[in-house]
């Protein structure tokens, strides 16, 4: 992947912040839309499908949601984006010692260039790296390798992470259709196809339905008739109205997937709800947005819409204040989504993927024995941006690394989050 140089240009200001004002735009414009219908989903079947590169590999939570946008703003047909370097190597062949020789058809003929179409601009996407050192005799190692030391010989190095920022174009910004018609064809049949899935109402979540019925997640979550879901911090517990007191399955499981966020904030996970937020103030604002993003988000992963919470509407207005007064806040939230939409997904693909090995009534105890050692992965976010890193979570636990490229109030019993 081609990367710009992460330092400061001539204006003054870094590729970071540039990538950062262009995430509050799209989200200025997109929380303004909703606005004005708030019954409108977060993210429309057009676009209600996880970006990936040319490899097939999906970008991370805060990248989905930039790209996603970006894809519904444009009317983008395909979900596949490519630097600029990696778009011009479709028209080479690599050899064995690195040499470059045009790609040839069937017959032998030089294939039409692939380009990108005049005029078109770059979407920024950032991707932390990490620099992993020996405190004493400083040598370097790959970061994949840390990850499978013990804790001992873990203790041995430090990790400096570094966040990159790349440009990259969706397909529909380049000729590809007429130079590679097939391979333009079969990204679209992509894309279609999941929108297809996305369109259909989703009636049963056999992950998630096992994750409530035998207690999977990390907290108890407990279907209750009734009016309120909501996020209990002094219980540990989610609860949540019956499945059949939604229109459909996928309103409960959105909404369900709304209060597992809240959940995921807890002290003892990824530290975001602090005792002293009370109801109605800017911090459970900004928790709001971070469940709402995360549920929107993880929603499309598995074919569902995620539509404005009818009470998260109520915080539109101040959503756009603290856009467009706050540099950091952008950064902090859309982080924040990635982490908890990461603690969610890593969970749910976990019970998928037995469910799929074994059947419904496999033996999950050891999933549910991993959800009580959890220690963060990521770095914990502090005011102004900063961020302090935090004890890695054991590698068992690390079911999606592939898509690891690289979110409270007071009530009638407080604190908790009530809806």
């Amino acid at each position: 992947m081609a990367k710009k140089n992460y330092t400061t240009n001539a204006d003054g200001r870094s590729a970071e912040d540039k990538a950062m004002d262009k995430f509050a735009e799209l989200m200025i414009e997109k929380i303004t839309n909703l606005q004005g219908d708030w019954k409108k989903p977060w993210f429309s079947p057009q676009a209600a499908q996880l970006p990936r590169n040319l490899s097939g590999r999906q970008y991370n939570g805060m990248n989905s949601i930039i790209l996603m946008l970006m894809q519904e703003k444009n009317g983008w047909q395909t979900s596949r984006y490519a630097t600029f370097d990696r778009i011009m190597g479709l028209n080479y062949v690599k050899d064995k010692e690195g040499g470059r020789t045009p790609a040839l058809d069937e017959k032998g003929e030089k294939l039409p260039m692939v380009s990108v179409n005049k005029g078109e601009k770059s979407t920024p996407v950032m991707l932390t790296t990490f620099t992993v050192v020996n405190a004493e005799t400083k040598e370097r190692i790959k970061y994949e390798d840390y990850k499978q030391m013990s804790e001992e010989e873990r203790a041995k190095y430090n990790v400096y992470p570094k966040l990159q920022v790349y440009n990259v174009f969706n397909l529909d910004q380049t000729n590809m259709r007429e130079a590679r018609p097939e391979m333009y064809e079969k990204f679209l049949n992509e894309s279609k196809g999941e929108r297809e899935t996305s369109d259909k109402e989703m009636e049963s979540f056999p992950a998630i339905d096992a994750m409530i019925e035998k207690d999977l997640w990390v907290c108890p979550i407990k279907p209750t008739h009734g009016d309120n879901a909501y996020y209990s911090i002094s219980k540990d517990m989610i609860v949540v109205p019956e499945k059949q007191q939604f229109i459909d399955g996928e309103s409960f499981y959105s909404n369900l997937l709304h209060e597992m966020s809240h959940s995921t904030g807890s002290e003892s996970r990824l530290n975001r709800l602090k005792p002293g937020q009370s109801f109605g103030s800017a911090e459970y604002a900004r928790e709001e947005l971070v469940a709402e993003l995360t549920a929107a988000l993880v929603s499309s992963q598995y074919g569902m819409t995620k539509h404005v919470k009818s009470d998260s509407a109520a915080y539109l207005k101040g959503w756009l204040s603290n856009l467009k007064e706050d540099p950091s806040y952008i950064k902090t939230t859309l982080l924040d989504v990635k982490r908890s939409a990461s603690f969610i997904g890593q969970r749910v693909d976990a019970v998928n993927m037995r469910i799929e090995r074994d059947g419904v009534n496999a033996d999950f105890s050891d999933i549910r024995e991993q959800n009580k050692t959890y220690a963060p992965t990521h770095q914990a976010s502090k005011p102004g941006g900063q961020t302090t890193t935090e004890t890695e979570k054991p590698k068992q636990e690390d079911v999606k690394s592939e898509q690891q490229e690289q979110l409270a109030a007071r009530g009638v019993d407080p604190p908790r989050f009530h809806r």
